[in-house]
């Protein structure tokens, strides 16, 4: 009897009561079906964790175990379903015809599916077709619920220089908003271009919102364009117009931006805000005088 030397792939959850699909149960049934065919020899069990099944690119365990099957190691791919596999069609199809060419199967034990067999690629093709449709649907919803959450004034993104944002809520830093008003004032009553002002930073010593001490021109332009730093809030200002590849791309009018007037704690009045807006438009470029 010819052994078949097999390979499980899951991609699991990071939510921690999604038990069903964690990493330790899937082990655990992906052993329990290699045990009932005497003939197959686990040779790995390969898993990604809370990466998005629409691509494969990011997903480092299943490009090894790609890697391994391309490398002759591999006979058969066992996963509990396709949308476990992958959520884009083009990219389910083509690994397993490039792995059917290379002789190795993979079985989808949920779905009963298996590419070995006669029918297998037409009933993969309706499979992968849903689950695409399904994560299509998943990523509106989910973008829908982030618009609705937005609008109530919620905070999507990271901390910056004068302000911390934890589970939504925008407050101030002291430490940092004394640095915003010191750009603002260089920029406005002594009336020193950007590329002056990061100079006159980074010979201080004073780090950036990140910590460093790497200030540029464009840096320091960013800062006094924030409208942050007046109390408004603007958001969706990047899209992601494709739900499979996940790639942002800046707004430009694509989708309608959610603003807030006088959402949070205002760093900069917003006498000086449009003061300093007006001398940037003058100046017309970051290194500007």
């Amino acid at each position: 009897m010819k052994t078949v030397r097999v390979a499980a792939y899951c991609r699991v959850s990071t939510d921690k009561e999604d038990q069903a699909n964690s990493f330790e149960n899937q082990q655990r049934y992906f052993l329990a079906c290699i045990q009932r065919n005497p003939d197959w020899v686990l040779q790995n069990i390969y898993a990604d964790e809370g990466i998005s099944g629409t691509s494969t690119k990011k997903r480092k365990q299943f490009n090894a175990m790609i890697a391994a099957a391309r490398a002759g190691e591999l006979d058969l791919i066992l996963t509990k379903e396709v949308s476990r596999f992958a959520r884009n069609t083009l990219d389910t199809l083509a690994y397993t015809r490039e792995l059917s060419r290379r002789g190795v199967g993979v079985l989808f034990l949920i779905d009963n599916i298996d590419t070995r067999q006669q029918d297998g690629e037409l009933r993969l093709t309706i499979m992968s077709s849903i689950a695409q449709e399904e994560s299509r649907k998943t990523s509106q919803r989910v973008k829908w619920g982030q618009a609705r959450r937005m609008e109530q004034g919620v905070v999507f993104g990271g901390s910056l220089l004068g302000y911390d944002v934890q589970d939504g809520q925008i407050t101030v830093n002291q430490e940092g908003a004394e640095i915003v008003r010191r750009i603002f004032h260089a920029c406005l009553i002594d009336h020193k271009s950007t590329a002056v002002i990061a100079r006159e930073l980074r010979e201080a010593g004073i780090p950036s919102s990140r910590g460093i001490v790497k200030w540029s021109a464009a840096t320091v332009w960013k800062v006094l364009k924030n409208e942050k730093y007046c109390g408004d809030l603007v958001q969706k200002k990047t899209y992601t117009p494709d739900y499979l590849t996940h790639e942002k791309k800046y707004n430009r009018g694509e989708e309608a931006m959610i603003i807030i007037r006088d959402h949070h704690t205002p760093i900069i009045d917003r006498k000086t805000w449009d003061a300093v807006q007006q001398e940037l438009a003058r100046r017309g470029h970051p290194g500007a005088l």
